[in-house]
């Protein structure tokens, strides 16, 4: 198991928030909760912009004159028959 360097943080939230926290996790659980929320939001918000970067890049691309061909396209990418490879030997 990968150890994580710890850095101390001090934050300020409502008393009614801590509370609520508190009677959801324990006061010697906030850090590994706050930790998690934190972490999950932060994969939301790096995917938002992820997209938003991406949005468009297909614009100009020949292959799409209308979005109603990138969706033929994505459609007909779904509908392939992948070959999975060899069977698992037992």
């Amino acid at each position: 198991m990968r150890m994580t360097l710890r850095i101390p943080v001090n934050m300020t939230l409502p008393r009614d928030l801590i509370e609520r926290l508190d009677a959801v996790v324990g006061p010697r659980q906030r850090s590994a909760f706050v930790e998690e929320a934190i972490s999950y939001r932060l994969r939301r918000e790096e995917m938002r912009r992820a997209w938003e970067a991406a949005r468009g890049m297909l614009r100009d691309d020949p292959r799409f004159p209308t979005s109603e061909s990138v969706v033929e396209w994505v459609r007909a990418l779904r509908a392939e028959v992948t070959d999975p490879g060899p069977p698992d030997q037992p």
